[in-house]
């Protein structure tokens, strides 16, 4: 009998991908601050960078808080951070997405000159 290989992939790893793919989209600024009660509630789950997953067997659900750019449809970029982190997620790791939740924390204004 051959023994059951096994590949761990550390949620950091997972948070990369999730940060890359969404800093990827037209109109995504920055990822956001996790907010403090929000990291109360996940607690236990992994987080970083804006990105807050729960893990289970090969489910993953995403909760991510970004900063997107003026002037830009926020449900479009949304939709489209949705798309481009559950790829990423499937395509590199190979694990399945259950959801991908955009939390809009934040508008770039920048200051006039």
């Amino acid at each position: 009998m051959e023994p059951q290989d096994t590949i761990t992939i550390a949620p950091s790893v997972l948070i990369a991908i999730v940060k890359h793919a969404a800093e990827l989209v037209d109109g995504i600024s920055t990822m956001a601050e996790i907010p403090v009660n929000v990291g109360r509630i996940f607690r236990g789950n992994s987080m970083g960078s804006g990105v807050v997953l729960d893990i289970d067997d090969q489910q993953v659900v995403v909760d991510m808080y970004v900063i997107v750019k003026p002037d830009v449809n926020m449900g479009e970029v949304s939709r489209t951070v949705q798309d481009n982190v559950r790829r990423a997620i499937q395509e590199l790791v190979g694990m399945d997405v259950d959801a991908v939740n955009v939390h809009i924390a934040d508008v770039d204004y920048a200051p006039a000159d």
